[in-house]
């Protein structure tokens, strides 16, 4: 790539480490205003996400990352995600994803069953990660 100026740094962690670390073009999240699309020399910006991936371009290949909630931090080229966790494409157990997705499905049912409305909340959140593995992993 050329210099400094013209690609992002970009860096995913969790609290269990450090989960992508490249350069790109061009990183694409979700926030909780919506899609943010982030190139070399963007003015710096701290932003909430969402349970959406990520995206970063890197010339014509193009990386995709399970984000599950978090923020993102830009300045000076560098872009840095701290989320709750996060998968690379290539390191998603789809199998497990819908397990994922099941359990969450049937927890739904049976919170809604008994109106128990924090087990609702939190099996909710369950899905949209379960999906959100799914949706990156299939692409």
């Amino acid at each position: 790539m050329a210099d400094n100026q013209s690609v992002l740094s970009v860096s995913i962690v969790t609290p269990d480490g450090q989960v992508y670390n490249e350069q790109g073009d061009l990183l694409i999240v979700t926030t909780k205003s919506g899609q943010l699309g982030i190139m070399p020399n963007h003015v710096p910006v701290i932003a909430s996400l969402e349970v959406e991936e990520a995206r970063v371009k890197r010339g014509e290949n193009e990386d995709e990352i399970a984000v599950n909630g978090g923020f993102l931090e830009f300045s000076g080229n560098v872009a840095t995600i701290v989320a709750d966790s996060a998968e690379r494409q290539d390191d998603i157990d789809v199998n497990r994803a819908e397990n994922a997705r099941e359990r969450a499905e049937a927890t739904i049912k049976k919170a809604q069953e008994a109106h128990d409305a924090d087990t609702l909340a939190r099996a909710e959140v369950a899905l949209r990660r379960a999906v959100n593995r799914i949706n990156v992993a299939k692409h």
